[in-house]
């Protein structure tokens, strides 16, 4: 299955339970050093949006089922 990311590429998903495991994992990733934040504020959005976009399509999938 495929899914796009926040930058519209398709990213193919071969372990939907593993793929959101990680994504919710990196969306807790900070840098100590604050002049990081802008780089940390970006990649929060984006995994934030693959984990809300993988959490879907499992729900979307359970609910077929």
């Amino acid at each position: 299955m495929k899914v796009t990311d926040l930058n519209g590429c398709p990213i193919e998903i071969t372990d939907l339970d593993e793929a959101i495991r990680i994504t919710a994992d990196y969306r807790e990733y900070r840098h100590g050093d604050r002049s990081f934040s802008d780089f940390d504020k970006a990649k929060n959005a984006y995994w934030s949006d693959m984990h809300e976009k993988l959490t879907a399509m499992k729900e979307q999938l359970n609910n077929n089922n």
